[in-house]
C-alpha cells in the first residue's frame, strides 16, 4: 500500500516521515513541520475512532448513554487542538525588534499561568512561570504577549516539568539572544493530587538559569528576590 492508499492510516503516513527524516517524535516534541495541511482533520478522526475503543474496553455504553455518546469526539478534539496542541502546530509568530535604546537592565515577565500535562499519566499540570531576561545590545526585543504564546507552545504538549522549562529557555534564548536568561517554574501535578497518594498541596518548583544570570549571584538573587512567594 502507498501512502496516498485511503486504508493506511494518517498516523502511519506522518510517523513513516518522521522516521525517514531519522527525527525524534516523542510525547514533548513538535512535529508539526511533517503534517500537511489536510492531515490535521483526517489525525482528528483517526483518534476519535480509537478513543471509542478505549471507551469501548473501558464498557462504557456510549451509544445510550446521552453523556458519553460523543466523548470520543470531543477527548479527540481536545487533545489535538488544545492540551496537545503543541505538538500538531508550528510555533508562533514572533515579531522582534533592535535594542535601539541599548537596554541592559533586567526584566522580568511573570507569572505566566500555564497549563500541561504529566507524559507519565497524562493528568494536568498546572502553574506558574516567570522569565527573567538580561537583555545587550545585539538582543531581539520582542513584545510581553509573545512570551505567554511561545510558553504555551513549548507546554501544550505532554510534558515533564523538569524537560519543558529546558525546552522553554533554549526557545527564548534562541529567539532573544540574551545576555542572560532565567526561567522558573512552579506548578501543581495531577497525578499526584487526583491519583497515587493524593497530596493536593504539594508543588514542584525548578529553574533554569543562563548566562549571566549563572555566572553571576547578584544578578540571580535580585531576579529571585523579585518573584513573589506564593502561598
Amino acid at each position: 500500500m502507498s501512502d496516498k492508499d485511503p486504508g493506511v492510516p494518517v498516523s502511519t503516513v506522518i510517523r513513516k516521515r518522521i522516521q525517514e527524516a531519522r527525527r525524534r517524535f516523542h510525547a514533548n516534541d513538535n512535529i508539526a513541520e511533517f503534517i500537511e495541511p489536510d492531515e490535521l482533520a483526517k489525525l482528528l478522526d483517526e483518534v476519535e475512532q480509537k478513543m471509542k475503543g478505549v471507551l469501548e474496553s473501558l464498557v462504557i455504553d456510549t451509544e445510550n448513554d446521552h453523556n458519553t455518546n460523543n466523548t470520543a469526539r470531543r477527548v479527540a478534539k481536545m487533545y489535538l487542538q488544545e492540551v496537545f496542541g503543541g505538538r500538531y502546530v508550528p510555533p508562533p509568530a514572533i515579531t522582534d525588534f533592535p535594542n535601539a535604546e541599548h537596554l541592559a537592565e533586567l526584566m522580568i515577565v511573570g507569572p505566566i499561568t500555564v497549563r500541561s500535562a504529566c507524559s507519565h499519566h497524562f493528568c494536568p499540570v498546572i502553574g506558574k512561570v516567570w522569565i527573567g531576561v538580561m537583555p545587550n545590545e545585539h538582543t531581539n526585543v520582542i513584545g510581553l504577549s509573545k512570551y505567554v504564546r511561545l510558553c504555551e507552545w513549548i507546554m501544550t504538549r505532554p510534558q515533564i516539568q523538569e524537560e519543558a522549562v529546558m525546552q522553554l529557555a533554549d526557545l527564548i534564548q534562541d529567539k532573544t539572544q540574551p545576555d542572560g536568561l532565567a526561567v522558573v517554574m512552579s506548578a501543581t501535578h495531577y497525578c499526584m493530587a487526583w491519583r497515587g497518594v493524593r497530596d493536593m498541596g504539594s508543588r514542584m518548583l525548578n529553574s533554569v538559569m543562563r548566562g549571566s544570570f549563572l555566572k553571576d549571584a547578584n544578578l540571580r538573587r535580585e531576579f529571585l528576590s523579585l518573584i513573589p512567594r506564593e502561598d
